[in-house]
């Protein structure tokens, strides 16, 4: 059995220490919004973080587009080596790449045309191309050069892409 001096003693020091209900009022809920206040900050800079993602993975996927567009006159002058050789396949300038999709009338450019259409369908309408070959007694050395309009990905509003090889 209990002591009745100590069960009065121990009722009476959970009063004196515990704090008056009227001072807690109100303080749960200013801890919820500040916890509430924190998360959404978070939120906040995870949805930055990840709309920077998205941009620098389109400026990407521009560049990997812009090799294989690259590639692809590199192929299509290869099979016609001969044509490549004699400058037929010389587009605008290397300072100047050429920004309209010519007419085609023969088989170089039918490739031209067919090239300079898929830098737009892929790389925007600003896409230009240039193609350079120059051809000594030893091998014939093409250089492509691509531009294209990054701005969109928060790249500088200018790209470009250079491929050379020697055919």
């Amino acid at each position: 059995m209990r002591h009745p001096v100590q069960a009065t003693h121990l009722k009476q020091q959970a009063q004196h220490h515990s704090p008056k209900k009227e001072s807690q009022r109100g303080v749960s809920l200013i801890e919820v919004l500040i916890a509430v206040l924190v998360l959404a900050v978070g939120l906040l800079g995870v949805a930055a973080l990840q709309a920077n993602a998205l941009k620098t993975n389109q400026s990407a996927v521009a560049r990997s587009q812009a090799t294989m567009l690259g590639y692809l006159i590199l192929d299509a002058m290869r099979a016609n080596r001969d044509a490549a050789a004699a400058g037929a396949y010389n587009l605008g300038t290397l300072t100047n790449p050429v920004c309209t999709v010519p007419t085609a009338s023969d088989l170089v450019t039918q490739d031209q045309a067919y090239w300079l259409g898929k830098l737009k369908d892929n790389l925007g309408d600003a896409a230009c191309g240039a193609i350079a070959c120059t051809t000594t007694p030893s091998a014939t050395t093409c250089t492509v050069r691509i531009r294209w309009d990054d701005s969109r990905a928060g790249g500088s509003a200018t790209q470009t892409f250079d491929l050379a090889t020697q055919l």
